[in-house]
This record gives structure tokens, C-alpha cells and sequence, in this order.
């Protein structure tokens, strides 16, 4: 037996560590509460006295656990069994804590022995523990990222919602789920690699693989979180969608080698030159359709410069400052025109080791200015009337369309309507891309324009081989202005150049073979008046100065022109120099 002051003090201690962990003790049998120690009391807010009835507890439980712990009460009553819960009390003072109820069947199953714990500052702790964890979880299902959680061996863990919503999975699904089920194929390799070696942070450029079959291309980032030994325990990584970026670096690349392509052409002038009567309606034309959106279909002879009055179209349109992309349809294959176009994936043909950006695409929000239009193949022309009414294309190889604006401009020299009898051109590609019809004169309908471009690219060719060119042969000119140009501003380019090349004066002076009609020259020898008023200035000069043609009293310094141009003139007057000679 235990004597009475070792139990009081056993009672003691026991009520002290009650208070001290704000535990309380009771007993409860089929009638209800037989015994509450003084601390039960505490926590409840209530002085010592004799234990409550059931009604009584029951009204100091929270309203909204009331019908909880009822259920529990009865239970208990006839089926005496261990429990472990925690509910809500409301004190005598308005105050809500939070109780934990442990219990366990009395010896013999007569009622429940169990505490009840103050657990309110813990719980509070709990919850705010859990609200900043839903906080955070709420934050990594909202970034625009997809965020995965994985172990140190790679287990999958834990993974963000827009992350499950791209992949299309449940978070047990991808649980599951391998590398290959994620990335593209041509990338998986990569990725292991990186995997396989990673020891710190890293980052790779990678495609994903999206529900609905698209593969986007994202940059991982791969972050390590290690323990208090260094050991890595977990791999957080978030990848961030680059599939824009990715276009507009291919777009670019693609841009940068047609702008190669069109510096190496070159094209034929970079201004429109002429104020001839036959210029000023194509002018006109441009300045009225430059402001719309409409296509446009420019015909012409070869050589007009139409793609010149393409770009003049664009500089002036609100896309002036987009992309302006060429494509001559007549210059490339016709098994590779579509590539060209619409662009293609990789492997969608043999040779197609990688995507290419197609020009409609380069051109997205700018102009595609397609060149000897009437050129295409049947095929081609139905693709290219598809992407006109859709506003879609479809690269080779592919299943996704891509959504495009680009105004289209279109160029031939053909007569499409004879094509579209003959059966070689679709009469409702015409009718799209003749919406607004710009003809290009011809340079022989342009004589008075001559001497302005004569001028524009002698001083052009001039300037790039460091010679200094005053002026243009008079009777030059005139051969200029009279032959028909079969070849139009394209050959008078070349015609030029080539006698600027050859130009050892400051006078231009065209070699009169270079401008023939099947082997005769366009034009006769100038007027006999003009020859003869040439011939006696030059006589007399001669005369003046006995017969000299060089040097500082020579005649040519006094007719102000070159030794060569004078000797040249000499020869074709048939003048004998040296009968003036003293």
C-alpha cells in the first residue's frame, strides 16, 4: 500500500505536469462524465466543480464540431474503444481553443480513460504552416512556368498545375511517366546526358511534347537543393516556354540569308527615276494602293524593274517598317517551291535535316513579294490559293496550321490570260491576286526618262570604279534615247557600266555596236546639220591653235573636254588634224 503522503504527493506531481503541457484528465462511462481533473477545467475556462453533464459539455464544444463530436459521444457510450481527435471549444469568454481528446477503454471495458490536451498555439502554427503551403503551391500552379519536383534519383515527386495541363496527364500519370513520354525524340538524348552528368545547376533549350501532339520549345533550368552534408536530396526545374523566341531566331537567320541573296542579286535601282508622262500613272497607282491592304498584281517586260515598284508599295504601306521578302518562283526548282513557301519540318523529304521557315512565314506582318508568279506549277497555285483565302500555311511535313499576315504583291511578264486558256494558270488565283493591276511601261515608252538614269548610273558606276565622269556624249544620248531597249532599265544598266568601265575620260561615250537589232545599229549617224556645226568648231579650234589637240593651249582645253573625247571626234568627223599645223 501507498501511504497517504506519498499519494498526495504523487497527486501533486501529477497536476503540476497537467498544467505544465495544459493536459487534463476524465472518465467517462454509459451515464457520462465521472471524473474532470482541475486542468481540464483550466482549459475549458471553467472553475473546478463537478464534471458536466453531456448537454453541458456539448454546449461548451464549437458549434461547427458539435454534431462531430456528439456522433463520438454515443459511440463511445456503447462501444467503448481507443480514439484520437481534436476539436473546438469556445470558453465561457468568447475564446476558441483548440483540444486534443486522446482515449483508450477502461480495464474490463467499463467507460474511457483519456486527456485532453490545449493544442491551440501548435494548430494555429499547423495552419499557418499549411496556408503558406497553399499559398506556395497556389503560386507554382500559377507561374507561367511548368515547375516539377523530382528526387535525387530522378523519382518524379511533384509537379505544378500548368505543368499537367500542357502534358495533358494526372499528377500519377506523370508520376509514372518516362523522359521519352515528355521531350522530343531528337532530344532525349541530350537531355539524359545532362542528367546523367549534372552535379550542380544547368540549363538546356529542349522541346516539349504538349497534349495535343505539338512539340514547344522551353529552357530548363535545373537546380540542385542539397542537405547539411552537401548530398543533393531534391531537383526543382522550371522550364519557360522560348517556342517565339525560337521562331523569331529562325526567322531571323532565314531573314539574314534573303538579305544576302537580294545584296548578292542586287537590285536593279534602289529609286524609282523618271517623270515621264508614261511613269506618272504607274507612280500615281503606287501612292493610291501603297495605304491598303489589298494585293497587288504588277505586269510587265522583263527588265521594268517590278520588283522595284514592289518595294515602293511596301516602304510606303504601314508595314513599311516589316519585313519586305522576294521570292523569284522561276529561279527555284519546282521540287523544292513549296519548301520555299510554306517552309518544312525536319525529315519531311530527303535532305531536310532540319526546320525551315518558309517565306510566307519570314514575312509574317510584312510583305512577300513573289516574282514571275505566272511560273508556278498547278500545284503550287491551288497551295498558294489556299494560303491567300485561310491566311494559313502549313509547312511541309507538318499537321499544325500557322496562322500568317502578309500581304502579298505578285509580278509576271507572262499574259496570264493566255495561260489561264491554255490551261496553266487557275483562273481564281488571277482573280485573287489581280485585285489592284499596276503595268510597268516599257523603256522605249520612256525616252524622255533616259537621260535621268543615264545620269543616275554613270554617277553610280562611276563613283564605285574612282573615275570622274562629267558628262554624256551628246550624239550618246541621242543613240540612247532612239534604240528600243528589247532588254528595258535592266539593259541600259548593263550598257552603262560596261562604258564606264572602258571610260578613260570625263566624257561617257557609248561604243554604238553594243546598241544593235539583230547585228545593225539601232541608229543612223546624227543629222547632217548637228555633224556639220560639230565639225567646224572643231576646225576652227584646231585652226586656232595650229592644229594642236593636247596640252594647255591645246584644243581640247579650249573646247573644255578630254584629249581622248577630241581624238575620238576627230576620227569619226574624218577631220585631218594636221593640215592646221604651223
Amino acid at each position: 500500500m501507498i501511504d497517504i503522503p506519498d499519494r498526495k504527493r504523487a497527486e501533486l506531481y501529477l497536476a503540476e505536469v497537467q498544467r505544465l503541457h495544459h493536459t487534463g484528465i476524465w472518465a467517462f462511462d454509459t451515464s457520462g462524465f465521472k471524473h474532470w481533473s482541475p486542468e481540464l477545467f483550466a482549459i475549458h475556462g471553467l472553475p473546478p466543480s463537478a464534471p458536466p453533464t453531456i448537454p453541458e459539455y456539448l454546449a461548451l464544444v464549437h458549434p461547427e464540431d458539435r454534431e462531430f463530436v456528439s456522433q463520438q459521444i454515443e459511440d463511445l457510450a456503447t462501444n467503448p474503444r481507443a480514439f484520437d481527435f481534436t476539436k473546438r471549444i469556445v470558453r465561457p469568454d468568447g475564446a476558441i481553443r483548440y483540444v486534443r481528446c486522446v482515449g483508450v477503454a477502461a480495464i474490463n471495458d467499463e467507460g474511457v480513460l483519456g486527456t485532453g490536451m490545449d493544442v491551440t498555439e501548435q494548430q494555429e502554427l499547423t495552419d499557418a504552416l499549411h496556408k503558406r503551403e497553399s499559398e506556395l503551391r497556389q503560386m507554382l500552379d500559377f507561374a507561367p512556368q511548368l515547375v516539377c519536383v523530382h528526387g535525387a534519383a530522378g523519382e518524379q515527386i511533384h509537379i505544378n498545375r500548368i505543368a499537367l495541363a500542357y502534358f495533358g496527364m494526372t499528377l500519377e500519370q506523370w508520376q509514372q511517366s518516362t523522359v521519352t513520354d515528355k521531350v522530343h525524340p531528337d532530344d532525349v538524348e541530350r537531355v539524359l546526358r545532362a542528367e546523367a552528368a549534372a552535379d550542380s545547376e544547368y540549363e538546356l533549350e529542349l522541346r516539349l511534347h504538349r497534349h495535343d501532339g505539338i512539340h514547344r520549345w522551353f529552357l530548363s533550368r535545373f537546380n540542385p537543393v542539397r542537405d547539411d552534408q552537401g548530398k543533393i536530396v531534391r531537383w526543382y526545374h522550371a522550364s519557360t516556354d522560348i517556342e517565339d523566341r525560337k521562331r523569331a531566331e529562325e526567322r531571323l537567320q532565314q531573314e539574314n540569308v534573303t538579305l544576302r541573296e537580294d545584296i548578292d542579286q542586287a537590285s536593279m535601282f534602289e529609286e524609282i527615276i523618271g517623270t515621264s508622262s508614261a511613269l506618272q500613272p504607274v507612280l500615281a497607282r503606287i501612292a493610291k494602293v501603297a495605304r491598303s491592304q489589298s494585293t497587288v498584281m504588277i505586269t510587265g517586260e522583263t527588265g521594268t524593274g517590278k520588283d522595284l515598284v514592289a518595294r515602293a508599295i511596301h516602304r510606303r504601306s504601314a508595314r513599311g517598317d516589316r519585313a519586305f521578302i522576294g521570292l523569284n518562283c522561276a529561279a527555284v526548282p519546282r521540287e523544292l517551291i513549296a519548301s520555299e513557301l510554306f517552309g518544312h519540318e525536319k525529315g519531311a523529304f530527303t535532305g531536310a535535316t532540319q526546320r525551315r521557315i518558309g517565306r510566307f512565314e519570314l514575312a509574317h506582318g510584312g510583305t512577300l513579294f513573289l516574282d514571275e508568279v505566272g511560273e508556278l506549277s498547278m500545284e503550287i497555285q491551288v497551295a498558294l490559293l489556299r494560303v491567300l483565302q485561310e491566311r494559313e500555311v502549313e509547312r511541309l511535313g507538318g499537321n499544325t496550321p500557322i496562322r500568317v499576315d502578309v500581304r502579298v504583291i505578285a509580278a509576271t511578264n507572262r499574259d496570264l490570260k493566255a495561260a489561264i486558256d491554255a490551261g496553266t494558270f487557275r483562273a481564281d488565283l488571277s482573280y485573287r491576286l489581280n485585285v489592284f493591276p499596276i503595268v510597268v511601261p516599257p523603256l522605249r515608252e520612256r525616252a524622255d526618262d533616259i537621260p535621268l538614269l543615264v545620269e543616275y548610273f554613270v554617277d553610280r558606276y562611276a563613283r564605285q570604279a574612282g573615275k570622274s565622269i562629267r558628262r554624256i556624249n551628246k550624239r550618246t544620248l541621242a543613240q540612247l534615247q532612239a534604240y528600243p531597249w528589247p532588254g528595258n532599265v535592266r539593259e541600259l544598266q548593263n550598257v552603262v557600266e560596261r562604258s564606264v568601265i572602258v571610260c578613260d575620260s570625263d566624257e561617257l561615250i557609248v561604243d554604238e555596236s553594243w546598241l544593235s537589232v539583230g547585228g545593225e545599229p539601232a541608229i543612223g549617224p546624227l543629222p547632217n546639220t548637228m555633224a556639220a556645226h560639230e565639225r567646224a568648231v572643231i576646225e576652227d579650234t584646231l585652226r586656232a591653235t595650229g592644229g594642236r589637240v593636247a596640252g594647255a593651249g591645246g584644243a581640247a582645253a579650249r573646247l573644255m573636254i578630254p584629249r581622248s573625247t577630241l581624238e575620238s571626234k576627230i576620227r569619226s568627223l574624218g577631220i585631218n588634224k594636221y593640215r592646221f599645223r604651223i
